[in-house]
């Protein structure tokens, strides 16, 4: 059931929710961005700075499906104005610690706090529009984040600059307390439907033993495995190998988010005009995408521009396999499991950047960029290779299209 109001109004709730995603990028991005100043600062290691990251990537993969259960059982309007707040709350944390202990806690709880935003994204365009625009209601709902990954460095950098790094913190939690304001007003009947009764609270969770959960997952969180490393660990490389500092950081680090936004858009035109559910087509795509991953390994022999470009195309082709993985996944899982199947691709994209950042953050205090880039270039073959071993027999690749002909 949707709300039916079919002028530019119904487009409100999911446009706001594009606000959220947004919001949660920057956010998210602020300490990366940053993370030169601030390890300058407080006298971490990068090691320490990665661990950090890697507290969010955990909480993050853990409260992805847990929020989709709450946000079912009490409602969009409260669940999502509870998680905003949350990580508001431990945004603007960031600005009064001083050591590992404190970012790490400070990250872990943003990441409880951010896992609400997808699922609040996709149920918000399920309520908001009628089935015939549902599909682009999640694309404006999700397309906040690449949005995101441009404006901070763009947001934040100037006010790190004059004002220092701890009061940048503290503008991105005003940020927040404008959207919790605006999601008030907007998050109620006929813009969204009416909350529903408060029921048993119960948690679906993905069966591990089924193999269309691991097509879903090896693909998603291998494949898109360069974006994570490029969102985290490339101002570090830019300003410790090839001296770009602070500022000239803030300039430019929008140019490799383009990569991401360009290949949101570019790579779900594919999936849905090429592979349309089609095994072999999506083997096919695969194969490309692994190929395509590649040339980012050459990132430490390039110049300061030509690594600009190399990091555009690794989120540009990371993407790929996000899509990609998604349209697979909505084909061969029913429809009433789409939420679940988005929870699994991005629960296993951040469990793989957990068990590797703290050892990227190793490589770079000890300046052993090299093996970050060639490994960082060829675990999305992994991804690759297991989509095909489970893809292996006739029998199986039977019964991965029975959905489709349900569907």
């Amino acid at each position: 059931m949707t709300v039916q109001d079919k002028s530019w109004r119904m487009w409100l709730a999911p446009g706001v929710m594009m606000l959220c995603t947004l919001l949660a990028y920057i956010d998210r991005q602020t300490l990366a961005v940053l993370s030169p100043t601030i390890l300058a600062d407080t006298h971490l290691s990068a090691e320490a700075y990665a661990e950090a990251v890697t507290a969010f990537s955990v909480a993050y993969m853990i409260a992805n499906p847990l929020w989709g259960s709450l946000l079912d059982y009490v409602g969009l309007r409260a669940g999502m104005l509870a998680a905003v707040t949350i990580w508001t709350v431990a945004s603007v944390s960031h600005a009064w610690v001083t050591g590992f202990l404190g970012f790490a806690v400070a990250r872990t709880i943003l990441g409880v706090g951010e896992g609400a935003a997808f699922p609040g994204g996709f149920r918000t365009a399920m309520e908001a529009l009628p089935p015939s625009r549902q599909s682009r209601g999640m694309a404006l709902a999700y397309s906040g984040a690449s949005l995101g990954n441009i404006i901070t460095p763009l947001l934040v950098t100037p006010i790190a600059v004059k004002f220092g790094w701890r009061f940048a913190f503290s503008i991105t939690g005003a940020l927040g307390a404008l959207w919790v304001t605006l999601w008030w007003k907007v998050a109620r009947p006929p813009l969204l439907l009416p909350a529903p009764p408060r029921s048993t609270l119960k948690l679906a969770w993905p069966n591990f033993l089924d193999r269309r959960a691991w097509l879903v997952m090896s693909t998603f969180g291998l494949g898109g495995f360069g974006l994570g490393v490029v969102l985290y660990m490339s101002p570090l490389y830019l300003n410790r190998a090839l001296g770009f500092t602070q500022e000239e950081l803030g300039r430019i680090l929008w140019i490799p988010s383009l990569g991401y936004e360009a290949g949101y858009f570019f790579w779900g035109w594919i999936a849905d005009r090429y592979i349309k559910g089609d095994t072999g087509r999506a083997t096919r795509i695969f194969l490309l995408l692994t190929l395509l991953a590649l040339p980012p390994a050459l990132v430490p022999f390039a110049g300061r521009w030509a690594v600009l470009a190399l990091f555009f195309w690794a989120m540009f082709v990371a993407d790929g396999f996000i899509m990609t993985a998604m349209r697979m996944g909505a084909h061969l899982f029913p429809p009433g499991q789409m939420a679940m199947v988005a929870g699994l691709g991005s629960g296993a994209w951040s469990a793989v950047l957990a068990a590797v950042l703290p050892l990227y953050g190793h490589w770079v205090d000890v300046r052993q960029f090299g093996a970050i880039f060639l490994t960082m270039s060829l675990v999305p073959a992994l991804g690759t290779a297991l989509w095909l071993a489970l893809n292996r027999t006739d029998a199986w690749n039977r019964a991965a299209l029975a959905p489709a002909q349900i569907r």
